[in-house]
């Protein structure tokens, strides 16, 4: 359990250099957002359809002369597929309206709204979906994370002199469709394999987001990036996105779920302290207080939300 705890643990570390990385291209190219995440979706599809594909095997290995579920994507019907693209359409949103949130702001508040608010949130809706009433433990995490959110916010109009509540908004945004993504793999899981429900969510995302780019002009200028420049988008699309999915997915296998959920909780630690180290972002006394807020309410709801009486089969959290 140890080994899987630090895997988790390390995916959730190669999650935080996005944001991180991201501030470097944005600062020293006139790359947008949306073009990133889209370019961060196209060079990650070709390995997780490699993944796709050794796990298909793998499944008809495991029943020579059958066809378990999700060992052929012809097996996919309009039900199954369906809350997959929905899956797409969330991520395409979350990708592009996180990342265009560190550009307005910064790396780590960006990532402590957009990624704490989410659980947090889960834990309320999750209740009145399975009929329950949410726990006064719930509650009282969502009304901390609200304060937590609160501090962030007064923290960033102190260390950048102003209210940048365009990417406050933008981070809101991208939570708010972080708990809806979460909700629906979560409660309207098909069984589908996990890097084949990876595969499917990325590619329909990458498809909702390239006529967005080219509309929007995206792809100008992009010619004029430098090796450095590609290099930092290779490493977004391989790195954090790939490995760490792999990282996360190994260590699921041996970790208890209420675990693993807690130790993904330092990924926006990691973002802020990253951020500090190679940005120079600084949360202040009332950023840092309500950041350990927000993280201490997120690992309340984790640990007390409520829980679907029997987990759905292939249940899994594409994370950003």
């Amino acid at each position: 359990m140890i080994r899987g705890a630090l895997l988790i643990a390390l995916a959730a570390l190669l999650w935080a250099t996005t944001g991180i990385v991201a501030k470097f291209l944005f600062t020293g190219t006139e790359l947008q957002a949306t073009t990133l995440a889209f370019l961060r979706l196209a060079v990650a599809l070709p390995f997780f359809w490699l993944l796709m594909r050794r796990e298909q095997r793998q499944l008809q290995n495991a029943h020579p002369g059958a066809k378990p579920p999700g060992s052929s994507l012809r097996q996919l019907d309009l039900k199954s597929f369906a809350p997959l693209a929905a899956l797409g359409l969330f991520q395409a949103i979350y990708q592009g309206s996180y990342l265009l949130a560190v550009d307005l702001t910064g790396a780590g508040i960006a990532t402590l709204i957009a990624l704490c608010l989410p659980p947090v949130l889960v834990a309320i809706l999750a209740a009145p979906l399975l009929g329950e009433k949410p726990g006064l433990l719930t509650i009282m995490a969502l009304i901390t994370a609200v304060i937590g959110t609160a501090m962030l916010v007064l923290s960033d109009m102190d260390t950048s002199g102003s209210l940048r509540l365009a990417g406050i908004l933008m981070a809101l945004l991208a939570a708010l469709v972080y708990t809806g993504f979460t909700l629906t793999s979560r409660y309207a899981s098909t069984g589908t394999p996990v890097f084949t429900t990876a595969f499917i969510c990325f590619f329909t995302a990458a498809l909702i987001l390239l006529p967005v780019v080219a509309l929007r002009g995206g792809f100008k200028g992009v010619e004029n990036l430098e090796l450095q420049h590609w290099l930092m988008v290779a490493f977004i699309g391989v790195v954090p996105t790939c490995i760490g999915y792999v990282s996360f997915f190994t260590g699921m296998k041996t970790t208890p779920a209420t675990l693993s959920s807690i130790i993904v909780t330092l990924e926006p630690l990691f973002v802020a302290l990253l951020a500090w180290i190679f940005l120079e972002e600084v949360l202040g006394p009332i950023g840092i207080a309500g950041a350990m807020i927000l993280t201490a309410a997120v690992i309340v709801a984790s640990r007390y939300g409520a829980k679907p009486a029997v987990a759905p089969e292939g249940d899994t959290n594409t994370k950003a």
